[in-house]
């Protein structure tokens, strides 16, 4: 099971595709009777698309609410910060489920039992996650079980990762072209009020791959209820949730409460194509750089040469020359000139 997991990585497939095989192989592994996948902002964790075939999603609003707002047992942010890439619900509550609050609201009502979370990151990002769900007559996950589910969520971060590196070769996309800044308005319940800009077509750029309660991306909800937190002086980061679209570009939501005149929680969520300062660092950790390649490739994008990095970094030359060539052999490229334009141009894959 796990040799297949790992063949993922190498399969050039998109993260719905991804999902689905990844279901075939875990599902006998794990005895679990329904997930939900999402992918993520690798650089903050946040959930921005949801896919499922086993549960109909039809509130999904109060998931996303839960996962903004709750101060939850075993949430994805925890156990990533856990240092551990599974956990179980059963197991973070020492067996007392009732003691999460997305047990009572959300597990339980919808008839399941025991919850195994799994986060997928790699080279420092979280490119997704997924909720695994069993049947209360099932009993507990076993331990073997979380750790063959943290075994094979490595890979899946692995394979979501090498999706995300830019090619270029999307049909019909000229990656020259931005189509500009989209403006939402979205009510309390995430009900889109108004838009303007490219908004409807980002919309359906923007879709999840299984349709929900939400009247809006995953993305939108998830960085208007961010907003809305921040706005009732609730501890939230000041970063935008970022997301990569069907046409091979990443986006930046940002959310903002809107106050006055009747529009209480009301929110705009600002859609932009990320500056290049702001997609290169994705793109290094697509390609799976460590960080310390990560910064060598930075300030040669920057227009440092060895001896610049040498200083900067207080590393020998030679260390640095050992350090590029990790970073052209991971990037598949031959010079720096090449490095500059797959970084800054998505050119090739």
């Amino acid at each position: 099971m796990l040799e297949g997991m790992r063949e993922l990585a190498g399969a050039g497939l998109a993260p719905p595709e991804i999902f689905r095989r990844a279901d075939e192989l875990l599902r006998p592994a794990l005895g679990f009777d329904a997930v939900c996948w999402h992918t993520a902002d690798p650089a903050t964790g946040v959930v921005n698309s949801v896919q499922s075939e086993d549960l109909s999603l039809s509130e999904f609003e109060h998931a996303v609410w839960l996962e903004v707002w709750a101060d939850d047992l075993a949430t994805f942010s925890k156990i990533r910060r856990s240092g551990v890439q599974a956990e179980t619900l059963s197991r973070a509550t020492r067996g007392r489920l009732r003691e999460s609050v997305r047990f009572r609201e959300q597990v339980a009502p919808a008839g399941f039992g025991d919850e195994l979370r799994a986060v997928f990151d790699a080279a420092g990002g979280m490119w997704g996650c997924a909720a695994f769900l069993r049947a209360p007559d099932r009993g507990p996950y076993l331990g073997h079980q979380r750790e063959l589910a943290d075994a094979a969520a490595r890979h899946l971060g692995h394979a979501l990762r090498a999706c995300h590196r830019p090619t270029g070769t999307e049909p019909g996309v000229d990656p020259g072209v931005d189509p500009g800044p989209a403006v939402l308005v979205l009510d309390r319940s995430n009900r889109l009020q108004a838009l303007s800009g490219p908004a409807e077509e980002l919309l359906a750029r923007l879709a999840d791959p299984t349709p929900s309660s939400l009247t809006v991306p995953t993305a939108v909800a998830m960085a208007a209820e961010r907003a809305r937190r921040a706005a009732h002086g609730l501890s939230t980061p000041r970063t935008p949730v970022r997301v990569w679209t069907r046409d091979e570009r990443w986006y930046l939501l940002h959310g903002s409460a809107l106050r006055g005149g009747g529009t209480a929680d009301a929110v705009t969520v600002v859609a932009s194509s990320a500056s290049p300062a702001e997609v290169v660092p994705l793109h290094l950790a697509a390609y799976g750089l460590t960080a310390r390649e990560q910064e060598v490739a930075l300030l040669l994008v920057r227009g440092s040469d060895t001896r610049d990095v040498s200083r900067l970094l207080a590393m020998a030359p030679y260390t640095v020359q050992d350090h590029l060539k990790s970073v052209f052999a991971k990037t598949g490229v031959s010079s720096r000139q090449e490095l500059i334009a797959r970084l800054m141009l998505g050119g090739g894959g």
